[in-house]
């Protein structure tokens, strides 16, 4: 019984195959497989499915099918041209030939097999070809490279080809599979500079996006000696070495999103103990003396990257849980380091940065209060366990710690100057004779004094010590941080024009010395710096930015320093800050006049607003900026590296293009200094406020701007998105309207633009704010959807049944507002135009259709009236019935004495419509013409 079944199969199989079923051909197979042990029956079937296979493109399972038939007849010539078949696809050339000359052997007269030889031949000899050559290219390369007498012209060029070579799959093979790796690593031996860098990013070609070849690299060439090629006093080095480990990790860690495929998916390797071998080793060149400044740098770099986790969505925080443990108290160590002292580790001027950023990280990444408390301990203990009063060295090490801390998690930091005989050192330190205290000091109390009941403290406790500092100090270094922490204090009270620090224009005299600091070219670019972040406080009074955007020679010296080639975190931060303050794009509470007499009642302290930051001003002031080329610094900043560039600072410089955006009469301006491009890399990356900020900006450009010159080429598609996210019923509704105008401007373009606002799925937005009660808010949302319905995709969605898509259109038809009216005729007289069905389902939608038709050809509003016209011949032209259901109307009559009328200039259009609408009437012999 199950033989006959299998056969009954089988030809069951066979059916589906004629009829190119081939899914469910090899699901018979498979079934009749399972019920017979006939050996001539199975090699059938399995030759059949193997055919199947082919047809699907399966065709592992096809090689495999077809070997289970040749298993059973070794002769069997469509089994073996079908395991042929699937070779060749697969790649695996050799194999496939000898197949087919078996088919050959068998059958000679065969031309199909005789065809199959010759194509096979070509490519495994052009394959061999290449691979050879490959080969030997790559033995010639090295030989030139190890030979101590080759020119320098020609050691470049080598070089420079195996790094191209390694950057592409095959290449990197060769490279592999030929002793690469050994020869590389005698280049890195050679100690001469050029080669190493040259070994190093062929390394970094090899490992990226290859799991096993990265393993096998970090094991042949040891992570310890990796470090200490990256550990080397030399900028370019380091920095190749970081990207080739950074490799090493993406390639582990399975960042490299590559698909993988055979030996290389079959191979499973546990890269967890590797890449917490990596992580030891960075830790330990933090702290170690014999590394440089630019190789601790780049262990911080990838720390940065690598530790803290992506998204925060994922549970997993383990690694960050095992760098607290393991190596907290090493990037303690790096953040507490005071470049005056004798013990200090090899510094850049950003390694201290990069450490309070990696605190930060780490902080933020934990994931309870428990988690949290335990990196707080960690950090208590260090710091108590520096102090000592026989030993002032410690003391200072343990305020810069703190110092550094403050740059990072500010929570934490705050609670650390909590801790017993913190704040009193800081200003202990203030008054010591040695500079390099003085330093740490001044620079501890400008972080700790970013709360004002902090910097109340210190006003009442260090000010006066700050002030000698800076009259007796001849150190430039202490005078201009003693100045940033006397600005920072003075800026205390914030915009409160009612809780000033300091006596009337002590701030002022402040700020003109650091415009003295910010002009004074011969001064080095770090102190300039540091002139920079006093501003950044001191703007928040309204006299200061007022005088500083005055001040062209130190506003152009502070736009200049931004521009400058290699800025650090802090001045791309302080020129944000600084132009945040003088165009007040800062957010400000709604002040509300009962709570301000509520307030005055119970004799609490009533914010006041300085005259100056009134709009008048501001407004002033941002004419001054703009007229100052405020506008291409600003596109120089966002293209800073991300790592200078932080999301914090993003969403300043979104503010201040906001600030700068608001009169229509300046967007211009913006546009013609690249604003616009410069805006669009704001609206997709960074805070939440910093993207909707810029994308209020985009919007304002884009509703008024020519597209094709705001954004020119293909960035006009990438302005669509942040549109379409200011649509959100959570934003306001300037925002709302704003984004509306945008794109109906963007619409209007070309249809490729409209189809990309339908992909972000706009349209549902568009049709809620046609419902709006708001009349711009509708009249916008309907002059965009008067654009949007020129794309067939659209229609389509008026053509659909069960929606009442076209019944709104017809409504809005009838509103006593003209620009609603107009939008909404435009959009129907385009849809009636398009689609037959349409002009059916208009009659249907609602059955005042043919008063609002009567009142759109009669309105006064040439433009509402000429489209209401097109929309009467669309009507009139769908159909004869249709068309005899308007003649009887009083629709006649209105096209009658429209077309009856003199064709002037402009009602041109208009009387030409009617005239064509009672042309129409004639076609269709309803109307006869008047002798």
């Amino acid at each position: 019984m199950a033989e006959a079944e299998a056969v009954q199969l089988k030809e069951e199989g066979n059916r589906h195959f004629q009829r190119q079923d081939y899914k469910a051909a090899a699901k018979s197979y498979s079934q009749a497989l399972k019920l017979t042990k006939d050996k001539a029956l199975l090699a059938t079937l399995y030759r059949n499915r193997a055919a199947c296979g082919l047809k699907t493109e399966s065709y592992v399972q096809a090689a495999s099918d077809a070997s289970r038939a040749i298993d059973i007849n070794s002769s069997d010539i469509k089994a073996l041209y079908r395991r042929c078949q699937a070779l060749e696809h697969l790649g695996k050339l050799a194999q496939a030939f000898k197949d087919v000359q078996c088919c050959a052997t068998l059958e000679p007269r065969n031309q199909n097999f005789q065809e199959t030889l010759r194509r096979l031949n070509t490519s495994i000899q052009e394959k061999l070809r290449v691979q050879f050559s490959t080969d030997s290219r790559v033995q010639k390369m090295f030989e030139i490279l190890l030979d101590g007498n080759s020119k320098a012209d020609k050691l470049e060029k080598a070089a420079n080809n195996l790094i191209v070579l390694s950057r592409e799959e095959a290449g990197a093979e060769r490279i592999f599979q030929n002793n690469g790796v050994a020869l590389l690593r005698q280049l890195l031996d050679t100690k001469r500079p050029e080669l190493m860098l040259a070994a190093v990013r062929t390394l970094s070609g090899m490992c990226s996006g290859h799991r096993a070849r990265a393993t096998a690299i970090l094991h042949a060439v040891r992570i310890d000696r990796i470090c200490s090629l990256m550990a080397v006093e030399n900028e370019e080095l380091p920095l190749t070495v970081c990207n080739l480990l950074q490799a090493i990790i993406d390639a582990l860690s399975g960042e490299d999103k590559r698909e993988h495929r055979g030996k290389e998916e079959a191979l499973v390797l546990d890269t967890k103990k590797d890449l917490k071998q990596i992580n030891n080793h960075l830790l330990d060149m933090l702290v170690s003396k014999k590394v440089s400044g630019q190789g601790r740098d780049q262990a911080l770099n990838l720390l940065n990257k690598n530790v803290p986790r992506k998204d925060l969505a994922i549970h997993d925080n383990s690694r960050t849980i095992y760098v607290v443990d393991n190596g907290l108290r090493k990037i303690l160590k790096v953040v507490g380091q005071v470049p005056d002292l004798p013990s200090c580790l090899p510094l850049t001027d950003n390694t201290r940065m990069l450490a309070s950023i990696l605190i930060n990280k780490l902080y933020d990444d934990l994931r309870c209060d428990p988690e949290r408390d335990h990196f707080r301990k960690i950090c208590e203990e260090y710091i108590t366990g520096k102090f000592d009063p026989q030993d002032m060295d410690k003391n200072v090490i343990a305020i810069q710690t703190v110092s550094g801390i403050l740059q990072g998690p500010f929570d934490l930091g705050n609670q650390l100057l909590g801790l017993k005989g913190v704040m009193e050192m800081m200003v202990a330190l203030c008054g010591s004779e040695r500079e390099a205290d003085q330093l740490v000091a001044v620079e501890a109390l400008i972080h700790a004094s970013t709360k004002l009941s902090r910097a109340t403290f210190i006003i009442t406790n260090g000010v006066s010590l700050l002030k000698e500092i800076y009259k007796t100090t001849k150190n430039e270094k202490i005078k201009i941080r003693t100045l940033v922490g006397l600005c920072k204090l003075g800026s205390a009270g914030g915009t409160d024009y009612g809780l000033r620090q300091f006596a009337e224009g002590s701030t002022e005299k402040l700020a003109k010395q650091c415009h003295k600091w910010l002009c004074n070219t011969s001064t080095d670019t770090r102190t300039r710096r540091w002139a920079a972040e006093g501003l950044a406080y001191l703007t928040l009074d309204a006299d200061v930015k007022d005088d500083f955007v005055q001040d062209i020679p130190a506003l152009q010296a502070m736009l200049e320093l931004a521009k400058a080639s290699t800025p650090d975190k802090t001045i791309l931060y302080s020129v944000a800050t600084t132009l945040v303050n003088c165009t007040n794009s800062y957010d400000v509470n709604e002040v509300i006049p009962e709570l301000v007499q509520l307030a005055k009642f119970s004799k609490q302290h009533v914010p006041e607003e300085h005259p100056k930051d009134k709009k008048d001003f501001v407004d002033m002031r941002v004419k001054r900026l703009l007229k100052a080329g405020v506008i291409s610094v600003l596109a120089c900043m966002v293209k800073a590296d991300n790592a200078i560039l932080t999301d914090q600072t993003k969403e300043l410089l979104a503010r201040v293009f906001l600030a700068l955006c608001d009169n229509p009469k300046d967007r211009g301006t913006i546009v013609a200094q690249g604003g616009g491009k410069a805006l669009i890399p704001l609206a997709l990356e960074g805070t939440d406020v910093g993207k909707v900020k810029a994308a209020h900006a985009l919007a304002k450009i884009a509703a008024v701007s020519n597209p094709d010159i705001a954004f020119p080429g293909e960035r006009v598609y990438e302005v669509v998105r942040p549109l379409v996210s200011l649509l959100n019923t959570q934003r306001d509704g300037l925002q709302n309207y704003e984004a509306l105008l945008g794109l109906t401007n963007l619409s209007e373009r070309s249809d490729k633009l409209r189809q990309k606002i339908f992909k972000e799925k706009a349209l549902p937005d568009i049709e809620n704010y046609m419902f709006e009660n708001h009349d711009q808010l509708r009249q916008a949302a309907t002059e965009c959807m008067c654009n949007m319905v020129v794309n067939k995709e659209v229609q389509e969605r008026f053509l659909a049944d069960g929606n009442d898509r076209l019944k709104l259109v017809v409504l809005l038809c009838g509103e006593d507002d003209d620009k609603v009216q107009n939008a909404a005729a435009g959009a129907l007289a385009m849809l009636t135009a398009a689609h037959k069905k349409l002009c059916f389902k208009m009659t249907q939608v609602t059955t005042q259709w043919l008063e609002i038709l009567q009142r759109l050809c009669l309105h006064d509003r040439m433009s509402v009236q000429h489209r209401g016209l097109v929309i009467a011949y669309n009507l009139l032209a769908a159909d004869a019935e249709l068309a005899k259901k308007l003649v009887e109307s009083e629709l006649l009559e209105i096209l009658t004495v429209v077309g009856k009328q003199e064709p002037d200039e402009k009602r041109a259009a208009v009387v030409q419509t009617a005239r064509e609408c009672l042309i129409k009437c004639m076609d269709y012999g309803f109307i006869k013409p008047v002798s």
